[in-house]
């Protein structure tokens, strides 16, 4: 099933969102709108949106408070991409160049503090403190965990826990801000808001750990599928394929890792230690644990829906 047929439920929700979201961060600084609009035509699935307006519906009502926060989530979403694209030095996002290639990081940066500062503007003048506090964790979360993963990438020396303790900051805390925030603006109970947060949570793990999984299945997949070898991150298939190795095995491949050399030989050997299907059947068992939380829901088109995103999560090619 493709992203389409998914919005289905929310497809006029979806449209009134798109037009909100460029008048949220719209400026009258000619330079700012100019990579603003660059921005927004060259937008990617919009995925964490419809997390929010599906758990909005799956929980209660979409309200007004629903759009805010598919806003905010955006707003922040982008802010970090293009920060993240600063410190990676990337010069490529989604197989555009990136706002860091064509406007430089000095640029790129204030433009992420703009976008921020925006976000922060919607919620100030609508009095949404509940998502304030809720994204401020999340920010703090993600930085950490970035923070984390730089140092990792320097030693080389990160293990299964600390693989998950990283994801859970940097990618699993905003996925569980969505469905958190999105179940808050339905009005319904804290049971309800703390489920869809747990929920969220797992299906951002998963979602990571498909992320993880590409350098080692594809090469055209949006940003450069070798970027993380590059940046020497050490992901959940080369971790478990390194745990199953003697001490030679390991010797050598970090020190192919370390010095960014014979890629296709890392990959290799990950398929050979099975790094692949461990990956897929860590990120499968969130997928089951995350429906099981559906299943508490009474049935409608946005729990149909949110569970065929959850399925197309995991089975993205890009």
């Amino acid at each position: 099933m493709n992203l389409k047929q998914i919005q289905k439920p929310i497809i006029n929700e979806m449209d009134d969102f798109k037009s909100m979201l460029r008048s949220s961060i719209s400026s009258d600084n000619i330079l700012i709108d100019k990579v603003v609009n660059y921005i927004l035509k060259r937008k990617g699935k919009q995925i964490r949106p419809l997390f929010v307006f599906l758990s909005a519906g799956l929980s209660g009502t979409i309200s007004n408070s629903t759009y805010r926060a598919a806003i905010l989530i955006e707003i922040l979403h982008t802010a970090t991409l293009i920060h993240d694209d600063v410190v990676d030095e990337s010069n490529y996002r989604r197989g555009f160049f990136s706002v860091n290639a064509l406007w430089k990081s000095k640029y790129s940066v204030l433009l992420g503090d703009y976008l921020l500062s925006k976000g922060l503007e919607l919620s100030v003048n609508n009095n949404d403190f509940k998502f304030l506090g809720i994204l401020s964790e999340a920010v703090k979360n993600m930085s950490e965990g970035e923070i984390t993963q730089l140092k990792k990438s320097k030693t080389l020396n990160i293990n299964e826990k600390d693989y998950f303790k990283v994801i859970n900051q940097k990618t699993a805390s905003l996925f569980s801000s969505c469905c958190e925030m999105g179940s808050l603006s339905s009005g319904t109970n804290k049971t309800n808001i703390l489920l869809m947060r747990e929920f969220g949570s797992l299906v951002g793990q998963a979602f990571q750990i498909r992320d993880d999984l590409f350098g080692y299945l594809s090469h055209d997949i949006g940003k450069p599928s070798l970027n993380d070898f590059k940046q020497r991150k050490m992901t959940l298939p080369l971790i478990y394929a390194l745990s199953e190795s003697n001490a030679f095995e390991k010797r050598e491949i970090l020190k192919n890792v370390k010095n960014f050399k014979s890629v296709e030989k890392i990959i290799s050997f990950v398929k050979e230690k099975n790094g692949i299907a461990y990956s897929e059947n860590k990120m499968n068992a969130m997928i089951i644990k995350s429906k099981k939380i559906l299943n508490s829901f009474p049935d409608s088109v946005y729990k149909e829906s949110i569970n065929n995103l959850l399925d197309y999560t995991i089975s993205r090619v890009k």
